[in-house]
């Protein structure tokens, strides 16, 4: 399996070679998909910047998530995700972007959304998918994993125009 590293020096090579620039908006990574991008020596070049948003406020007040959509879906969510990624593509006016927001653990899981749930949200072009995972491990494990997926769902779309 690859490394979150290589993963994302692939994408850093994707990115630049399509003159693309990228941002990211997180919750459950806590900023561990803006800090693997930015071990990528040259990530300036196609990293923009992030937005660690992990209260609800933030969501709603930077990210202009909708309270009903909050309170009618929660923050780990398809429809949460799709508007952090719409919206971080706005706010840094880039053509690609991330969103990330899960339960890393070890509590606030359910029955409906357990411990290791993470929905990801990615944009091309103006075009979104969203992805529902469901990890396994403890908290750190759950954010890695999360960092991995995202970053090589975002590789796939680029390299493929399609999530897998």
């Amino acid at each position: 399996m690859e490394t979150s590293y290589k993963i994302a020096e692939e994408l850093g090579q994707e990115l630049r070679a399509h003159s693309y620039r990228m941002a990211t908006a997180e919750s459950c990574t806590g900023g561990l998909v803006a800090s693997t991008l930015t071990d990528i020596p040259g990530s300036s070049f196609w990293y923009e910047g992030g937005v660690v948003a992990y209260s609800n406020q933030i969501k709603k007040h930077l990210l202009k998530v909708p309270a009903p959509l909050l309170h009618d879906h929660g923050a780990v969510s398809q429809a949460c995700v799709l508007a952090m990624v719409h919206a971080v593509t706005s706010l840094f006016q880039v053509s690609v972007a991330l969103a990330v927001s899960g339960i890393a653990g070890p509590s606030g899981g359910s029955v409906a959304k357990p411990v290791g749930t993470v929905w990801i949200a990615w944009s091309l072009n103006g075009q979104l998918w969203s992805k529902k995972f469901l990890f396994t491990g403890d908290r750190l494990s759950v954010k890695n994993q999360s960092v991995q997926a995202s970053l090589g769902q975002l590789l796939n779309a680029i390299k493929n125009g399609a999530p897998k």
